[in-house]
């Protein structure tokens, strides 16, 4: 099943790319993580679309959409294009599910919408990180800021390292939408080199959303709210996800999906659809 790709206007003016795979249901929004793009979700798309209004979003300066005209990468921002976004597409009430840094901007949009929020689905992140995560992908960006490559295949193999137990299919089709071609020949990052530099300055996306205003976000949501996690991840310790769906959310329900570290959705695309098919299904 292929989607329908279009843009629509973001909250600063900026262009924002989305995926459609379907124009019936309770809308479901997917919003990814940092350095991938909303094709990282067409193995999970087809599987809800019948039930769902499925879409996906390129956040600002990742995939098709635009780069932030004023390197405008806040988590604030990001929230702001997803309302930007769900106006022009007259989505009202819908559900959410965000991975990594797309599970941070979901918080911060569910917390600013809570009437809107039908259900909310967190993938393998929390308020708290695995100092062992941060410091892998701070690393991974300093080595290189701004990598290009003789091939695609060159960075689907490069992708390995970054994601170990990603399948090749994922990671062949995360290579063939995460580039493009320069004009010498070489392909680059479609992602805008400022995202890259914020990460390694630190990451300057969630200054204002510290994690003490992420946990009371979290406290407020009182929609049905799945917490999953890869069991091999290295960003959500699983004290952390027991936290967030035992003691802070309202509503919370916690699923592990084995054979999986943080990229859950390509390390155990199976088990990952089966996690939250159960839920979303049951909540549809």
């Amino acid at each position: 099943m292929e989607p329908t790709s279009r843009f629509l206007p973001g909250a600063d003016g900026n262009r924002i790319h989305v995926l459609e795979w379907s124009s019936e249901g309770v809308p479901l929004l997917l919003l990814h993580g940092f350095g991938n793009e909303a094709h990282i979700w067409d193995d999970f798309a087809p599987a809800v679309s019948p039930y769902y209004r499925t879409i996906a979003v390129d956040h600002r300066g990742h995939g098709e959409s635009e780069w932030a005209r004023d390197r405008r990468y806040d988590y604030e921002s990001m929230a702001r294009d997803l309302e930007a976004i769900t106006a022009a597409l007259e989505i009202d009430r819908l559900v959410v599910v965000g991975h990594s840094l797309g599970g941070r901007i979901a918080t911060l949009f569910v917390d600013r919408n809570p009437d809107r929020i039908a259900g909310f689905v967190i993938v393998d992140i929390g308020p708290d990180v695995d100092p062992r995560g941060s410091t892998r992908i701070r690393l991974d960006v300093e080595t290189n800021l701004t990598p290009t490559f003789g091939s695609i295949e060159e960075y689907a193999r490069a992708l390995t390292l970054a994601y170990p137990a990603a399948q090749p299919h994922a990671l062949n089709r995360m290579a063939r939408h995460g580039l493009r071609q320069r004009d010498d020949g070489r392909y680059e990052l479609k992602m805008d080199p400022a995202l890259r530099a914020g990460v390694a300055e630190g990451g300057q996306a969630g200054v204002s959303f510290t994690p003490e205003k992420q946990w009371a976000a979290l406290a407020r949501v009182r929609c049905p709210t799945l917490v999953v996690r890869g069991a091999a991840s290295d960003i959500l310790a699983p004290d952390t996800a027991d936290k967030m769906a035992d003691e802070v959310l309202a509503d919370g329900r916690l699923a592990v999906v084995p054979q999986a570290g943080h990229s859950v959705m390509t390390d155990n695309p199976e088990g990952f659809e089966e996690a939250l098919s159960g839920f979303l299904l049951a909540e549809e």
